[in-house]
């Protein structure tokens, strides 16, 4: 679910969905255990669905705005500085004992 239909939801649609899908989480634990699981990437899915939830809503709670990522800059023009050559290390000469 996107952010955006997350953030339209009021506290307690969010609170249901979520309940809603901690069900669905227990039971792909369960066919994953068994290995009735067909579709492995819906768990991964739905854990992030709940963190995403959780997290708008303590957001909503606490009465923040949310914050809204910058978009990445391109390569910037100044040059990079250059690499120093590295010293080599050189072996140390191992005894000979007869």
């Amino acid at each position: 679910m996107k952010a955006a239909d997350v953030r339209a939801m009021s506290l307690d649609q969010l609170d249901d969905e979520v309940l809603k899908l901690k069900k669905e989480q227990f039971n792909l634990r369960f066919q994953r255990a068994t290995g009735q699981l067909e579709n492995t990437a819906r768990v991964r899915v739905i854990r992030r669905d709940i963190a995403r939830m959780k997290t708008i809503a303590a957001q909503k709670r606490a009465g923040a705005e949310p914050v809204v990522k910058a978009e990445k800059k391109t390569k910037s023009a100044r040059p990079k500085a250059a690499a120093k050559p590295r010293a080599r290390a050189t072996k140390s000469k191992k005894s000979k004992s007869k």
